[in-house]
This record gives structure tokens, sequence and C-alpha cells, in this order.
């Protein structure tokens, strides 16, 4: 049964499906935007998290299969038990209030975005390379709540000094294997319904559409523009989330 939706959220929440496939496939952190967005579509702030979900990992479905061959496993491999640690912490803090979730992944997000340009800029104020548990806690938990682990995982493997290609297809693969691991904890806490699947389905050719245009992107920006890019949009989504 499809849900009842007024035009205008149809079409906002097909904005927000060719984002996410755009963000998945060429432009990290365009996807981040969608959470506040999709909460005008559905009208609550928890349930969006359910209504996302899906449209997420068939995302995610096609970014792995184009991105296959250039993922750094060994990036994930060393994130992998923080990032379950995060995640156990999500889902146990599913049970509070969406005002005190929402800024708090927010906060995480800028001490994210503060710690990295120290690095990034201050290199001799930094002697050690960035350690992989409070990104991989962060992330998850993130992930869990608000399905807000984008601005996190970029700035993580901008610590790693990844080409595009490389940047784009590790994370491809981090938020396929999380977001199917989230697929239990959203159904224990009530998140998916007949009317979120069938949205889903209908927004698979938006996806689609956004996946090939965020291909084509990719290809045709710099390193160096593509960098600027994922900071200002984690600082943007982050800002968001205050809201």
């Amino acid at each position: 049964m499809l849900p009842q939706l007024s035009w205008w959220q149809w079409l906002l929440g097909a904005f927000c499906a060719f984002n996410v496939g755009v963000a998945k496939t060429g432009v990290p952190g365009v996807g981040i935007l969608v959470i506040p967005l999709m909460v005008l579509v559905v009208g609550d702030v928890r349930q969006s998290a359910g209504w996302l979900l899906p449209v997420l990992c068939t995302a995610d479905l096609f970014a792995v299969l184009y991105w296959r061959r250039h993922a750094d496993a060994r990036r994930l491999f060393s994130l992998a038990p923080w990032v379950l640690a995060g995640m156990a912490g999500g889902a146990a803090a599913l049970f509070l209030s969406e005002r005190i979730l929402r800024p708090l992944v927010g906060v995480i997000i800028l001490l994210m975005l503060a710690a990295y340009l120290r690095r990034r800029y201050f290199p001799a104020a930094v002697n050690v390379d960035a350690p992989s548990a409070p990104y991989g806690i962060a992330a998850g938990f993130a992930t869990t709540v608000a399905n807000a682990a984008g601005p996190v995982m970029n700035l993580y493997l901008l610590t790693q000094h990844l080409p595009k290609d490389k940047f784009v297809a590790t994370g491809a693969w981090f938020f396929f294997l999380v977001n199917l691991a989230k697929v239990p904890i959203y159904e224990f806490h009530g998140l998916f319904s007949r009317a979120s699947l069938a949205f889903n389905v209908m927004m698979v050719p938006a996806v689609l559409a956004g996946a090939l245009t965020g291909r084509w992107l990719i290809e045709r920006t710099p390193q160096k523009v593509f960098e600027v890019l994922v900071i200002s949009l984690t600082f943007a989504a982050a800002v968001l989330l205050f809201r």
C-alpha cells in the first residue's frame, strides 16, 4: 500500500533518493543533507530513519557494484570493532529523545571536523596518526541513531590521504555492510512499515539516476575540489543536525 503523501512530499522524497545515489558514487557529503529533508517527507524524526535506510541500502548496492575493485579493505578492518561498539551504544540510545540525539550527533561531527582541520593545517601540533577508535565509535553511533555517519566516515577517510576513487569505494563498502547490520536494529524499534517499504520501491529509479550522475561527477572533479566539497558539506550537515 502506497503512503498517503502530497505531491511535494513525493517530489522531495525523489530528490532525497537522487542525492543519496549521487553521494554513494561521486560526492560524499551530499547524502547527509537528506536527513533533515526526509523528516519533512515523513513528518516524524524517528520514523524517517526507517524510511531512509532501504534507500541507502539500494544506493549502497549500486555503489559497491561499480567500485568493487577500488576499496581499501585494511581501512575497514581497523574500524570494524569500534564501529560495532558504537552501534551497540546507538541501539541503546534510540530509546532517548530525538531532541537529545540529533544535537549530540552534530557535536560529535563538529569535534571530528575540528580535529581533522587541526591535523590537516597544523601538522606540527599533531605527531601521531589519526586513531581508528574515536572515528569508528562515532560512526557506529551516528549511523544507528540518525543515519548520520557520513561526515564522520568522510573525515576518517580524509585522514588516510586516499585518492578520490579509493575514498568513495572504501566508503561505499563500509556503508553497505553497516547499513545491512542496522536492519534488525530498526526492525526491533518498529521503524519499518508497509507504507515505508512501498515508498522505497518507488524511489529506486531516482537512486539509480543519482548513482549514474555521481559517477559522471567524480570523473570530472579534481582531487583538491573533491576534498573541499567533502569538508564544506560535512560542516553544513553538522549544522543542520542542530535544527
